[in-house]
This record gives C-alpha cells, sequence and structure tokens, in this order.
C-alpha cells in the first residue's frame, strides 16, 4: 500500500506551497472579480500571468496557478523531472547502433510536452488517428513515428503508407492490407521501417488487465500456437521489405526478467529470419515499453539503467541490432501530481470522510480497481505545509455520484479538515489522458513547472482546464 509521507521532491513541495499561497481561501466567497482579480477568459479559466507552452519552448514566467471554486483541481508536471528522465533513458540505452526512443503519445497526450520530446530528438508511439495527427502537430518527422494498434482500419493503413510512418503490423489479416496497398509502391528497405508484432506468451504480471504477453493477448501473433512462428518467419521471407519485429512484453506488474524474456524471442527470431535470408534483413528491434514505476514512494525504482543491465545480461544481442522503445509511464508518471482540495469533509461509521474534487475524472483506473492501482495522498494544510495531526481511519472521495469514486479507502492519514489540500504524485502518465466524463466532470487545466537557479519556481500553462461551453458542446447536436 503507498504511503503517506511528505519526504517528496522538493520541487513538488514548492510548488504546492506557491499554488496554495496563491488561491482563494474556501471561506471566501467572493467572487474573485469583485476582487480586483481577472482569472478568466473567454476561453476558460487561466490564471493572470501564466503564459502557455507554445512553440515547443517553454516561456517560463512567474505567474502562479491557483485553486478556486472555478477550478478546485488541477494537474502539475515536473519539466525538470521530465528532462531528466529521458536523459537517463538516452544515457541508459547508449549504443553503437541506432536507438529510437518513441515515446508513448497515450501516456502524455498533451501537445506541448510532446513538443519538447520532439525538439530532443525522441520518436513517438501511436496508436489511433488522433494520436498519429497529434504526433504530426507537435513536430515528429514521420520517420520518427511508429504506428500501433491491433485494429487499424484501410484508411489509417493508407495514412501511414502514404507519410511513410513505421508500422508495426499486428496480424496476418492486417498484413495482407498492406500488401495491396504497397503492392504499386514497392518501397526500399531503406524507405520503410516495417515488421510484425509477435506475443511472446511469456505470462501475465500483476496485473492481469495490463499484461500484453498472455497466452490469449488480443496483442500480435501468438509465437507459441501451433504453427504460428513457421508462418511468421514465412512472411518474412516473403516479404523482404519487412525489416523490423515489434515485441512489447512489459508493463506495470511484469518484472524486468520477464520483460526480458519476450525480447529474447524476439531476437531469436530476428536472428532465425536473418539466417534463413541469407542476409541482415531484419535490422531493428522494438522492444515496447513497459518498465514498471514504484508508486509506493519517491525512489526512482527500478531505473532505466537496471533494465539495460538485465538485457544485457539475458539478451545481449539485441544491441546488435538497431532498437525502439516506447516507454510512457516510466518517463512521466513520477513528474505528475494532481492537487486538489478539501471541500467537506466527515466522520461516518468510524471514518474520516474527505470530499475532494479529484475522482474518477483523473483516476479512472484507481477508482475501478484500487488494488492494482493504489495511489499516494499526500495531506497539506490550506496554506501549504505538510498536514501533522492524528492519522485516522480514511476515505479520500472524488465528486463523483457513485460510491467507488475513491482516491484511497480506508487509508490512516492525518486528520483532513475543510480546505486542507490533497495532492496525488505519481499521476503524470495517463492520468491527463484518461478523462472519464461521468456527472460531466470537466478535463483538468494541467500545468508545467521548473525550478530556477534562485530557487524560485516558474509555472507555465500546458492545457487550459474546459469549459462548460465546450462540455455542452460535447452533449450533441439538438434535433
Amino acid at each position: 500500500m503507498p504511503n503517506s509521507h511528505h519526504s517528496i521532491a522538493d520541487g513538488r513541495a514548492q510548488a504546492i506551497r506557491a499554488i496554495a499561497e496563491n488561491s482563494q481561501p474556501l471561506t471566501d466567497n467572493t467572487p474573485a472579480e469583485a476582487r480586483g482579480v481577472d482569472r478568466t477568459t473567454k476561453s476558460g479559466s487561466v490564471p493572470v500571468g501564466v503564459p502557455s507552452l507554445s512553440d515547443g519552448v517553454p516561456s517560463l514566467s512567474e505567474g502562479v496557478p491557483a485553486l478556486s471554486d472555478r477550478e478546485p483541481v488541477l494537474g502539475l508536471m515536473d519539466l525538470d523531472a521530465i528532462d531528466t528522465a529521458f536523459e537517463r533513458l538516452t544515457s541508459a540505452f547508449d549504443s553503437d547502433h541506432e536507438v529510437l526512443h518513441a515515446v508513448a503519445c497515450k501516456a502524455v497526450p498533451l501537445r506541448s510536452l510532446l513538443e519538447r520530446y520532439a525538439q530532443q530528438g525522441a520518436g513517438c508511439e501511436v496508436a489511433s488517428p488522433g494520436e498519429l495527427e497529434l504526433a504530426l502537430a507537435a513536430g515528429f518527422a514521420p520517420e520518427r513515428i511508429v504506428f500501433d494498434s491491433p485494429a487499424k482500419t484501410w484508411t489509417e493503413l493508407r495514412r501511414a503508407v502514404d507519410l511513410g510512418v513505421s508500422i508495426n503490423v499486428d496480424n496476418f489479416d492486417e498484413l495482407a492490407r498492406l500488401d495491396l496497398l504497397l503492392e504499386d509502391r514497392r518501397p526500399t528497405v531503406d524507405e520503410a521501417r516495417i515488421g510484425i508484432r509477435i506475443n511472446p506468451q511469456s505470462g501475465t504480471g500483476t496485473i492481469g488487465a495490463l499484461s500484453t504477453a498472455t497466452e490469449t493477448s488480443k496483442f500480435g501473433i501468438g509465437l507459441a500456437d501451433p504453427g504460428a512462428r513457421e508462418a511468421v518467419i514465412e512472411a518474412y521471407l516473403a516479404r523482404p521489405r519487412l525489416n523490423q519485429i515489434h515485441v512489447h512484453s512489459g508493463s506495470q506488474g511484469i518484472s524486468l526478467e520477464r520483460a526480458a524474456v519476450g525480447i529474447r524471442t524476439a531476437v531469436d527470431l530476428a536472428q532465425e529470419v536473418n539466417a534463413r535470408a541469407g542476409t541482415r534483413q531484419i535490422t531493428r528491434i522494438d522492444i515496447g515499453g513497459g518498465l514498471s514505476v514504484n508508486f509506493d514512494g519517491e525512489d526512482i525504482t527500478p531505473t532505466f539503467a537496471d533494465y539495460r543491465a538485465v538485457l544485457e545480461q539475458q539478451v545481449p544481442d539485441l544491441f546488435d541490432f538497431d532498437i525502439v522503445t516506447e516507454f510512457g509511464r516510466a518517463l512521466l508518471a513520477k513528474a505528475g501530481t494532481v492537487l486538489t482540495r478539501v471541500e467537506y469533509a466527515k466522520t461516518s461509521g468510524g471514518r474520516r470522510i474527505a470530499m475532494t474534487h479529484a475522482g474518477v475524472q483523473v483516476a479512472t483506473r484507481t477508482a475501478y480497481a484500487p488494488h492494482d492501482w493504489p495511489l499516494r495522498i499526500l495531506p497539506f494544510t490550506a496554506d501549504g505545509e505538510p498536514k501533522i495531526a492524528e492519522a485516522v481511519p480514511t476515505d479520500v472521495a472524488g465528486p463523483a455520484c457513485f460510491s467507488g469514486d475513491l482516491l484511497a479507502r480506508d487509508r490512516r492519514l492525518p486528520r483532513l479538515d475543510v480546505g486542507d489540500l490533497v495532492a496525488v504524485p505519481e499521476t503524470g502518465a495517463y492520468y491527463f489522458s484518461n478523462p472519464f466524463s461521468y456527472n460531466l466532470l470537466p478535463r483538468v487545466p494541467v500545468y508545467g513547472y521548473r525550478t530556477a537557479e534562485e530557487g524560485d519556481m516558474h509555472f507555465v500553462l500546458i492545457r487550459r482546464g474546459q469549459t462548460i461551453d465546450e462540455i455542452l458542446a460535447e452533449a450533441g447536436q439538438r434535433w
């Protein structure tokens, strides 16, 4: 179970304190405008002085976000932590061969952050038309985009072929469609990066819903099924244009050793194809992502360097190939924090219940699978100081009208009172990309922050909060 202590990153603590000091007191019902503070624009609620990430380069200022009646919950992304994580990844996977780190768009569909990755030389892994177009808009060159999806339509495949993005084929029927689309184009090996996704069927991790290498996984071609391995090899030999293999056997709850087993299967297959082809046909291995994240505390474990060490030991010949990675959670989770406040607090059945504005709309997986996705809760006072009080059994509840909308249940926490703040760390990946609009709850605003050399906090708007007009527009048209 995640702990709730305050041994937290200095930058996060400083950002929370700054926001607390700038926020509208919960007891102050006077509209911001009446107090001479203009916090709104026609397009949504935006604190004055907070710039946006534009042109891919953050123009940071000292404007500070605020919690208010209009925006009682917000997301925070530590920009320093994001940069550091990517630097650690590139360092850990240094190789004499080409390495493309294709950041998983599904984990961070925030344009300005993707622009940052594009400028740092990353690639982008996409799995839908929307993600593909977002990657292009964020500045990724087509050859640095990797298109994965188990259900690509003809239109999607045609778009990918026209662009020249890398394509990982999920099944034999999709391969047949691609054959037809490529029939008149006849790309050379150097003009296209196309491969087949295999399922090594290497087993289930601790979270079944995320395990992608089970015997019956919906992803890829199950290599251990009767005749499947030979069929895959023959598919490669019949199509010299196929020059990569994709495997994604890791995910949250999968050990490094288990993930390496899947990668070993892919490398063995590539070596056999090349041997039978009599040439180096397969030149690149896409090892996917799926490095687990520590949700129990501040420590970053396992690290990218840990993963590299296991791969060096178990699959050393992987590094004879070009490599693609598709990390998302491991790059971003630790950088993110959801911050909200306690609107009401009560005790029922001997348990403290803190009603907040962060729930299923940001922590969908936690609400529906709390044992698989427990989150840390960091309580603060209204002025942004760590809350110190007697620990009592507590539910931290969200605003949605169903009983399962909880960030934490029966957790021993310092007694939370009206106006206290609740910070939820490890939410930088997926928690801002899984909007759940039950009760028409709006998508929350997301801000980046950076600690300046002189110790000041600089904030930047990454995504403004969703407006009521936008919510109504999504409700559909009149007849």
